[in-house]
């Protein structure tokens, strides 16, 4: 279904949220609105399967509709695997169970500022931290991290901010022009940008290597950037 959800002039708009609207155009808005979505998620999904011996814990936080479970039910094939995806959002686990219905795969709502997490092989967790409110961020990463302790892997994703004030305007401005390019009209634009920019709230990369290693992880690697976007996997 088409994102047109921002299509029409609201006076009062309120903050985003993902609720069943969003739910039901979830595929089609963050395709026209992620550089790199439709590769990072495949592609994290094959990391994480190349990871994987047999018969482990997974963990998708911010599990969203189930796409990055679904992608690394194909990369595993016939393997056993404990997959554990995980969101706060009832209207998004109601459609992912619908989508998603392998034995492999169990779906829980929690929060995850908070939610405690079992030994596991691997996490995933893509455009989740930006979502998360700033001061749980650290916590979240070390939770993860003593999850993972063992040779466990980290595959995140994330909108970052540019230390560059220059360079922040270019990413900014060439990510307008990307939304556009994918048909959103000014007024969706500049409406999804209100609605969103208390919810969203972006660090740096220096942020995020920091509390990545400050949390265990010795390794931190980047193997993905496009303007605003970064996919990173780290070792713990």
């Amino acid at each position: 279904m088409k994102d047109e959800i921002y299509n029409q002039a609201q006076p009062h708009l309120v903050d985003f949220a993902f609720d069943s609207r969003v739910a039901a155009v979830f595929p089609d808005m963050i395709r026209r609105s992620v550089p790199g979505y439709e590769l990072v998620v495949p592609l994290s999904a094959l990391m994480a399967a190349r990871h994987l011996n047999g018969g482990e814990r997974v963990y998708d936080l911010g599990c969203s509709l189930g796409a990055t479970t679904l992608s690394l039910l194909t990369h595993l094939g016939s393997r056993s695997c404990d997959i554990v995806s995980v969101d706060n959002a009832p209207a998004m686990l109601e459609r992912a169970r619908q989508l998603v219905t392998d034995p492999r795969v169990r779906f829980v709502e929690a929060d995850i500022a908070t939610l405690p997490l079992d030994p596991a092989r691997v996490v995933l967790c893509n455009w989740l931290l930006q979502f998360l409110p700033p001061q749980t961020r650290d916590e979240v990463i070390a939770r993860i991290a003593r999850a993972l302790r063992g040779g466990g892997m980290l595959l995140m994703a994330e909108k970052i901010r540019d230390e560059d004030a220059d360079t922040q305007d270019f990413f900014d401005a060439s990510h307008l022009a990307f939304k556009a390019a994918n048909g959103y009209t000014d007024l969706e634009i500049s409406q999804k940008r209100a609605a969103i920019e208390n919810v969203m709230i972006v660090d740096t990369e220096r942020i995020h290597r920091q509390r990545l290693h400050a949390a265990g992880f010795s390794t931190v690697r980047v193997w993905y950037r496009c303007l605003n976007w970064i996919a990173i996997a780290a070792w713990a």
